[in-house]
């Protein structure tokens, strides 16, 4: 979840740079070239943000999802962990991360088990004072 609002973020700073940087073109050019472009450089934005929220929203809901023990959050958490491995180098450790924690036993025993909402560690054996 922090690296799918950390993304969010870094991406939402970048669209409005360059959004505001196309309004201003449109603002202030008097040849119908430099508007086009303008308007060329808001819509390549609009479209870049749009498919950005495609890789955005699975991390945030996954992580969500698995903050409050939602009975789907596993689900969302393998998606958002092999969509987050996308972004080298954060996005990779914390994708890597998730899925051995989804796929791994503490993972499987918390989300798969028998009704058991908090993991416990298997106890040694107890030892054999009898003998």
């Amino acid at each position: 979840m922090s690296h799918g609002l950390l993304q969010a973020f870094v991406m939402l700073i970048i669209g409005l740079i360059y959004c505001g940087f196309g309004v201003a073109m449109l603002a202030t050019s008097r040849r119908e070239d430099e508007q086009f472009a303008g308007v060329a450089i808001i819509a390549v934005m609009v479209f870049v943000l749009i498919f950005f929220l495609i890789f955005v929203i699975p991390q945030v809901v996954g992580g969500w999802k698995m903050w409050k023990e939602r009975p789907n959050a596993r689900t969302w958490g393998i998606v958002g962990s092999i969509v987050s491995c996308l972004s080298f180098p954060l996005g990779t450790a914390a994708g890597v991360f998730g899925l051995v924690f989804l796929f791994g036993e503490a993972g499987q025993q918390f989300y798969l088990g028998s009704g058991q909402r908090h993991y416990n560690p298997p106890q040694p054996p107890a030892p054999n004072s009898w003998q």
